[in-house]
């Protein structure tokens, strides 16, 4: 199978069949399915809400307040490293003029 052709993948997702076409391979699809699915089950098991549009929102808002904050996170971890390689850097650089 060449990169160019798309995967086809039947997933069940909140008792719904649904047909994924993608680029990413079967395996991946299927993770991202079941997740959806956890965590509509999840929203439902834990709140009176019940309409699958419903519970369908208040999953996606709490997978993208999961986003939001895996981005803050590796925001935060990408300013410092910058900060450690801009000090690692300026100590091989003081060595070097010591030399």
């Amino acid at each position: 199978m060449t990169e160019e052709q798309a995967n086809n993948i039947t997933v069940q997702i909140y008792g719904s069949e649904y047909s994924i076409k993608g680029d990413s391979d079967v395996e991946y699809m299927q993770e991202i399915a079941t997740y959806i699915d956890r965590k509509m089950k999840d929203i439902q098991q834990n709140t009176s809400t019940k309409p699958a549009l419903k519970v369908a929102i208040l999953a996606a808002l709490n997978i993208v307040d999961e986003l939001f904050r895996e981005r803050e996170l590796n925001a935060k971890a990408m300013t410092e490293l910058e900060q450690k390689i801009s000090k690692l850097t300026e100590l091989v650089m003081t060595f070097e003029d010591q030399q």
